[in-house]
Parts: C-alpha cells; structure tokens; sequence
C-alpha cells in the first residue's frame, strides 16, 4: 500500500502523521511511505531520519495526496487539503468531527472518501486507546498553562498555585473525572493546590478518591458546579462523550457568578465546548475575556509538545495502521470491532458519524 504523511498545514500545529520508527515498521511489512519535505521538523524529525527508514521524500503536498492509498495525518484536514484528496482515498487523524463545518463533511462523503478518527477508536471496555495519550498530556499541560495564565502579567490574579506558608493555595475546580480530569487532577496536587473534581458518574469519582487522598469528590450537577464555580480560582471544563459533541454543562449564569481575572479552561473544546461562553483560540492568542473571565479555550493543547506526542499517539495508533495497510480497510474494519467505531464516512455513506456542533465550530 502506498502511504502518505503530509506536512501539517493548520495554525500551530507541529506533530507529523507518523515517526521515523514507525515509517520503518511499515516499510519492512512490505509498504511504501512517502514523506512530505520537512514534515516532521516540528516533532524534531529531519527528511534524513525517514529516509534512512525506507521513507521516500517528496517535495510537494500534490504528490503526497496524489499517491496515497492510505494518507495519515494528525489534525481535521483544512479546505486546501480536502480538495486534494484523491477520490476513494483512505486518511487517519484526529479528526473531532463533530466541531466541524458540516460542508467539510459533506466534502468527504461526495468523493467517496473513508475517514479514520483515531479518537473514536474504542475497545469494548469503552476506552479510547489513541485519543488517551492525547488526553494524559492534555490534562499535564492544563496544570502549567493554568499555573502561566495567573500570573499578573497575563492578566491574571497573581496566584502562585501552591500557595507558600500562611498563605493558602489556588483552588482548582475540574468537572470531568475521566483521563483529561485525572492527569490534571494528578498535575494540579504536585504543584500544591487545592483540587475539587466533578463527575456525574459515582464509579469515576470513586477511583478520584482513592487515587488522589484529600481531593474533594462532587456530583456534576448545575448546583455543585454553580457552586465551584463562585469560589474557584481555575475551572477545568474536560468533558467527553465519545462520538458526539460535548455537553454543555458551564453556562454563562455560571460564568458570571465567578470571581474576576479567574481561569476558565474549555479542554472539551475540540469537540465543541462544553462551556456555553467558549470559542476557539489558538496558541498564538489563547486567550480572551469574557464577563471578567479568562477563557482558554485551544483545541490541540498537544500540537506544542509535538515530540512527546507524535510519539505518543503514534505508539497508540500504529497497531491499527498496520491492520489497514496490511489487510485492506474492508478487511481491517470487519475483523476489529474497535476500529470499525472509528469509520466516520466510507465509500460515500454515513457511518459512525458525530452529531455536528450546533454553535462552536471549528475550521
């Protein structure tokens, strides 16, 4: 199979579709990979180390899509790249469709085109084994852009998260006690604060409480979130319903009942929000204010740690790529259960498709 990994084209956007290592396993299983020029330079990877793998390096993003029976990418693909998208085309990424703009999607189903969302891979525990190394570092990377965002000179409070002796520490508020909710539960207490996490599923809270002694546990109800809502220095909104836009479960009453120059961090964001004042924001300006609170609200959190995690998501991803190179998508999606719940559009059909976003978009 002839496989492709273009160089990413969205804003901040650093991670490449595919590592050298992993370039070298599919080439020795009998594949072609050609390498769009300089790829991988955000992850730290040269067109040299995918040569000396077997990748072939091409200069143009034409070929690269031109070529491909099975193009893997890593972010939802932009207009451009849609149009370049050979007809009956395979591509794998994170894809988030359910922020997307439906006429994108319309795109993909008019030229036949099948769609992976690696985030929508699942087993039958209900984990999501490639979208979770994306979360694990989501949830480490709230806890320091949150400790960055109070600082006075980015407009916040002026809170050392931890506190210092007779002067106590940051409260943190997280509603989500899933991967995302747990890494920065986990990140939030080593740097000292003062942690509260909301779940509306007693089980999660459960294993909160007896991972993290001393965390507060709450019911995600609007009462308990107004609640943290009023007192809370750092709202963590990380919220996930696999396969559909995220809820809203932080309306803009909550918003206003919060404290002025607090932080409110919308991790649910890539799939549509689950904070009802929420927009996207990039990397570049990743922050705006709104009833007196700063919102952050970045989709692809990961996309500046582009190293720590292409090789992540490719660790997780590439037992699966093997599956559809190897036997063919057909063939992959029959005999693996947890990939076929990954098919969002195939063969010009609706499958496994989100529910689309009905306010937040993202291009």
């Amino acid at each position: 199979m002839n496989i492709g990994i273009p160089k990413e084209r969205r804003p901040f956007e650093y991670r490449v579709g595919l590592t050298p290592a992993a370039v070298q396993e599919l080439v020795a299983a009998g594949h072609t990979c050609d390498v769009e020029h300089d790829a991988g330079l955000g992850a730290g990877f040269s067109d040299l180390d995918y040569e000396r793998n077997g990748a072939r390096i091409v200069y143009s993003p034409y070929e690269v899509f031109g070529r491909a029976d099975l193009l893997l990418k890593v972010a939802r693909p932009i207009q451009e790249e849609i149009e370049w998208l050979r007809p009956g085309v395979v591509f794998a990424g994170l894809l988030h469709l359910a922020s997307a703009r439906q006429d994108k999607v319309e795109m993909l189903i008019k030229n036949k085109i099948t769609a992976v969302a690696y985030e929508q891979i699942q087993l039958a525990d209900g984990s999501l084994p490639v979208l979770r190394p994306m979360s694990q570092i989501g949830g480490r990377m709230a806890a320091h852009i949150a400790a960055v965002l109070l600082h006075n000179n980015n407009g916040g409070k002026g809170i050392l998260i931890g506190g210092i002796a007779g002067v106590p520490p940051a409260e943190i508020a997280i509603v989500g006690a899933g991967v995302v909710g747990t890494y920065a539960t986990q990140a939030f207490l080593g740097m000292g604060a003062h942690v509260a996490v909301l779940d509306s599923d007693l089980r999660a809270l459960q294993r909160i409480h007896e991972l993290f002694p001393g965390v507060t546990t709450m019911l995600s109800n609007p009462r308990n979130i107004s609640r943290v809502c009023q007192y809370a220095d750092v709202v963590i909104g990380a919220v996930l319903v696999p396969g559909k836009r995220a809820p809203i479960v932080i309306t803009e009453a909550m918003v206003r009942e919060m404290k002025p120059r607090a932080i409110l961090m919308d991790i649910s964001i890539d799939q549509g929000g689950c904070i009802e004042t929420s927009r996207p924001t990039t990397h570049e300006h990743p922050t705006f204010i709104r009833e007196g609170v700063i919102h952050y609200c970045v989709p692809n959190i990961p996309g500046v740690v582009a190293r720590t995690a292409t090789y992540a998501f490719t660790n997780a991803a590439l037992p699966y790529i093997l599956e559809i190179a190897n036997e063919g998508i057909d063939a992959a999606i029959a005999r693996d259960p947890a990939l076929e719940l990954a098919i969002n559009t195939h063969r010009g059909e609706r499958v496994h498709l989100p529910t689309f976003a009905a306010t937040t978009m993202v291009e």
